[in-house]
């Protein structure tokens, strides 16, 4: 029996050694080095800090490592610019990790911590080794907490450690706030990284060269980098982006109807006459009753073609249960709903009347208005990279399967028009945990499955991993029997139990596609591309993507795609 793979070797791998990774990491890293060497020689060659150059390796340690730090506070925002990126992206994508910028504004700040404590570790020995020989009549305490490069230095420092720390995944699980507000102190970063090096700790002279006017010191004598000068701009950007974003998210908006269905899922329906979106994207939502600060995203579940804009969220974290309390629908009102539905009864609790599995409940507000809300977006890629394909799998697994509500809607209302571009089959896949869950995305299932006109168009494949309990076996079991729906979605497809087995979901979708049954009036000579794509955990992606590219021959290829959400549709507290 073969070893199996360590999870260290395993995200390696996946994180270094894939194609795109590794041409990203050559490119990313080496851009690192090569900025970092220039500094360093720069500093060593400069005849005019001769003086300078006598503490050798550790100030052109510290140079080297100050000019990274300076292009990496041009990058950290730069993912950020989501306006900007929605528009760049179509053109960008082959540079850019445009649908992963959170992803790279990660890689950013993992390379600024790591040359941060470079650059400070070689100040540090800047400092002794200039009191130590007198190169200048200073003392190490002084440059450290008396000078502008010094103080700035320290709080960047401070400021690092409270973002950082807060937002590891298991603080912003817990506590999401925090790690809300301390990223905001990415103002004072970022004015601190604009402002260091107004100390003129590099110069050809014993005294600082200062000026009175901004960036307080002279070029005469002062010669460090002037890199403030292009890390600026990003931020200009961003402040700029960010006054847009809120005359934009002023704009008029209400929330029209609030629903619940019976996985706990709170549907917001949203009429925002000004808000333009496609298929697959997100948006931000502030209640100001709950919060007046604190801006949420969440995955769009309404189609581009709805009257409406809507949000599936579910009450786990602070902000969502206190916009649930709010709203009427709290936790006691979702459980009762829920446990309804799981047994499949229908009983009265207090003024809402609760359904058969799959049925909402439409909250009447009686006695209250519901809060103002504003929306900001849409943000993230769109998904009519889609039509491209003659056959689309789409694979969500979990909470994974939230973006593909809107787009099974739009495939929905193309299909309606009969603009499905290249798109002639469509697979849906969803592996789910547990049967409550089946609930808030089921009615959008049978909407779209009685719709088909070609029984062949969509097929749906829904695979539950929970285990079954003995009382839902036998409810199961009885209701099963004979019953042209499914009893656990209502679906005419039945639902499988385990997981599924991605070889032979490929292996046999290949084989259907080149013994032409799969694609009537299919031409053998010409090439069928199957898109994946798939929204979900990284480790099931690799296996999905593995088995994907395996199955590709001479005649069709298959291609993977991952479809990137805001895991804030079911989770108050992570976001990813």
């Amino acid at each position: 029996m073969a070893p199996t793979e360590s999870a260290f070797m395993t995200w390696f791998r996946t994180e270094f050694l894939t194609p795109r990774r590794l041409l990203f990491n050559f490119l990313w890293y080496g851009s690192h080095f090569a900025v970092f060497g220039y500094g360093w020689y720069s500093q060593q060659s400069n005849q005019r800090l001769a003086a300078l150059n006598g503490l050798k390796f550790s100030v052109w340690t510290s140079r080297g490592a100050g000019l990274v730090l300076g292009y990496d506070g041009f990058m950290i925002l730069v993912p950020m610019l989501r306006n900007v990126i929605r528009v760049v992206r179509p053109k960008m994508m082959w540079l850019f990790p445009a649908d992963e910028n959170i992803w790279f504004h990660r890689q950013v700040a993992y390379s600024l911590a790591f040359w941060a404590m470079v650059h400070t570790t070689a100040h540090y020995v800047n400092f002794i080794n200039v009191e130590r020989t007198q190169v200048r009549p200073q003392t190490a305490l002084e440059i450290h907490y008396a000078q502008p490069g010094g103080i700035t230095g320290h709080v960047l420092l401070l400021i690092m450690v409270l973002m950082y720390s807060t937002a590891h995944k298991k603080v912003r699980a817990q506590c999401f706030e925090a790690f809300w507000y301390t990223h905001h102190l990415a103002f004072f970063f970022m004015i601190g990284l604009w402002t260091h090096a107004t100390g003129c700790f590099v110069r050809d002279s014993v005294d600082p060269d200062l000026i009175g006017t901004f960036p307080f010191y002279s070029t005469g004598h002062c010669l460090g980098y002037e890199s403030w000068r292009f890390t600026i701009w990003p931020g200009i950007i961003y402040f700029g982006e960010r006054i847009y974003r809120e005359i934009r998210a002023r704009r008029e908006t209400q929330l029209s109807k609030v629903l619940v269905h019976p996985s706990g899922a709170m549907e917001l329906r949203i009429n925002k006459p000004s808000f333009k979106y496609t298929a697959g994207q997100w948006l931000f939502i502030q209640v100001p009753e709950v919060s007046k600060w604190q801006w949420h995203p969440f995955t769009i579940t309404s189609a581009p073609e709805d009257p409406y804009v809507s949000v599936h969220i579910r009450q786990v974290g602070d902000w969502t249960r206190a916009l649930g309390e709010r709203l009427g629908a709290g936790p006691d009102v979702v459980a009762a709903i829920t446990s309804d539905a799981l047994k499949g009864t229908k009983k009265e609790k207090d003024q809402y009347e609760l359904g058969q599995r799959g049925d909402f409940v439409e909250l009447a507000n009686a006695g209250s208005t519901l809060p103002r809300i504003r929306i900001d977006g849409p943000y993230g890629a769109p998904a009519e990279d889609v039509f491209n394909s003659e056959v689309a799998v789409l694979i969500g697994a979990g909470i994974g399967v939230t973006p593909f509500a809107s787009i099974l809607k739009h495939i929905w209302y193309r299909q309606k028009r009969g603009k499905l571009g290249a798109l002639r089959r469509v697979e849906f896949i969803w592996v789910c945990r547990d049967a409550p869950s089946f609930g808030w995305f089921q009615t959008l299932l049978q909407e779209v499955e009685e719709a088909q006109t070609d029984p062949n168009f969509l097929r749906i494949n829904i695979y539950l991993t929970q285990k079954i309990g003995e009382d839902m076996l036998w409810n199961i079991a009885v209701n099963d029997a004979g019953a042209q729906f499914d009893p656990l979605t209502l679906l005419r497809t039945r639902t499988m139990f385990g997981r599924p087995d991605w070889k032979s979901i490929y292996t046999n979708l290949r084989t259907a596609i080149e013994g032409g049954a799969y694609l009537p009036g299919r031409e053998a000579s010409l090439k069928t591309n199957v898109g994946t794509y798939f929204c979900g955990p990284g480790s099931l992606a690799k296996a999905i993507r593995e088995q994907a590219y395996a199955a590709s021959s001479s005649t069709v290829n298959f291609k993977f795609y991952k479809v990137f959400y805001k895991a804030r549709f079911f989770i108050a507290g992570k976001a990813e």
